[in-house]
């Protein structure tokens, strides 16, 4: 999957904050992850749902007791388990400068990838990815906008008039 991504190691681990050895020997088969690796893996390359079930078992987890009840249904087929799932991740706080945007817009919404170029010959690296629907990316640009006119117009350092030379100057 990272190869597919065009990510270095240096990158996936950083991202998911494990030592690049210990991804190493993951991609080897030397080593298993450990379940919050394999979900902050699972996250950190936007794997579908059928993938990261084989994901889990490949990985020697039991994905039953994760996702599933052990009751059959009228269609013989597992039940979704009625339990709630809580997902807690973590936020990082700080800024990520890009030099470069892609935008992708279908009938479901926009798509924008914001890319970091290490050098002109190698491929852009995708820092972060948001969607949205067409309506909110609407407001985003008209937001944008507006942010930058009053960054280029409304914010210059006030001045006073200059002094009108009819006017006496007061004696001391």
């Amino acid at each position: 999957m990272r190869e597919r991504q065009r990510e270095s190691m240096a990158e996936v681990s950083g991202a998911v904050e494990i030592d690049m050895d210990q991804l190493e020997r993951i991609e080897q088969g030397a080593a298993l992850p450990g379940e919050e690796i394999l979900l902050l893996l699972i996250n950190h390359f936007g794997i579908r749902d059928d993938e990261a079930l084989q994901l889990w078992d490949l990985a020697g987890y039991d994905r039953r007791d994760m996702y599933f009840e052990g009751e059959r249904g009228h269609d013989d087929g597992l039940q979704l388990s009625k339990q709630p799932v809580v997902m807690v991740m973590g936020m990082d706080q700080r800024v990520v400068y890009s030099n470069g945007v892609h935008v992708s817009v279908d009938p479901s919404g926009v798509v924008l990838n914001f890319n970091q170029y290490a050098e002109p010959t190698q491929a852009p690296i995708t820092i972060s990815r948001v969607g949205m629907s067409h309506a909110q990316a609407e407001k985003v640009l008209e937001t944008l906008q507006q942010a930058l006119l009053r960054f280029k117009y409304g914010n210059g350092a006030k001045q006073l008039p200059a002094p009108n030379q009819n006017h006496k100057k007061p004696k001391n």
